[in-house]
């Protein structure tokens, strides 16, 4: 188990057996463990299903109070990544369409992809499996949706040509990204690290402003060539992976 999307698998594969009471992630240490009540034979073939190399360290009885999942402190810095990136996906998706920016508009489809994962997260919390894994479903359909078409536009403006994008607005919205996700990071740094959930948006949010770096150079090297086949290939790079994105949440919300 080395990364969020693994968690969430985790979480719908067992989330809805009866005898399961509470889950602890670490991702650092690829370790989950699962509170239950019972015998662990049913986690245990739930577990090996998903074919993830499960390997059982120990097995033990307890009489300590269930760790909780429904704390404010977890999930007060989820909301507010939520938050900052549906605000930055509705601005860079207005900006990207102003511009001509097919790599603002790829952008603003990555924030989008990681508001639904917030999003999730914050379903994980007190929410039942089949409710989240239909939030799954319907994310993961219309991200991919989403990216396809894009994808097809990317293809189109490249055949068709188009006029160039502008520069300036690439590079102030991407750089006003780039200070939102700089700021989720500091919020999360004051939650502090190592709940699986917190790990997760530091994670994602690390990745997006490596994104906005990319949109960044790219609006520079439009500029030095004065071509926008870097704006191009920027948006067609960030759009594969949205799409590789939509496709391990739909394949978690089977």
């Amino acid at each position: 188990m080395d990364c969020p999307s693994e968690e969430q698998s985790i979480r719908m594969r067992i989330g809805d057996l009866q005898e399961v009471e509470a889950l602890r992630f670490d991702l650092a240490e690829r370790v989950v463990e699962v509170w239950h009540r019972g015998e662990p034979d049913s986690v245990r073939e739930a577990l090996g299903a998903l074919g993830m190399g499960r390997v059982e360290q120990r097995s033990t009885t307890t009489d300590a109070p269930l760790p909780s999942e429904n704390d404010d402190h977890q999930k007060r810095p989820l909301l507010i990544a939520l938050l900052i990136n549906a605000l930055f996906f509705m601005g860079e998706l207005t900006a990207g369409l102003i511009a001509s920016s097919m790599g603002l508009i790829a952008d603003s489809l990555d924030m989008l992809a990681d508001a639904f994962v917030y999003a999730l997260s914050l379903f994980a919390v007190g929410g039942t499996a089949l409710r989240k894994k239909r939030l799954a479903r319907w994310s993961g359909y219309l991200q991919l949706s989403l990216a396809l078409f894009g994808l097809i536009e990317v293809v189109r403006r490249f055949v068709m040509g188009d006029t160039l994008p502008t520069v300036a607005v690439m590079v102030g919205v991407a750089a006003l990204a780039l200070v939102g996700n700089i700021v989720t990071l500091l919020v999360l740094r004051r939650a502090g690290r190592g709940e699986a959930h917190i790990e997760a948006s530091w994670i994602f949010t690390s990745n997006d402003i490596k994104v906005n770096a990319l949109v960044i150079v790219s609006a520079l090297l439009v500029w030095a060539t004065n071509s926008g086949i870097p704006d191009l290939l920027a948006g067609a790079l960030i759009f594969i992976v949205v799409a590789n994105g939509a496709r391990k949440i739909l394949a978690l919300s089977r």
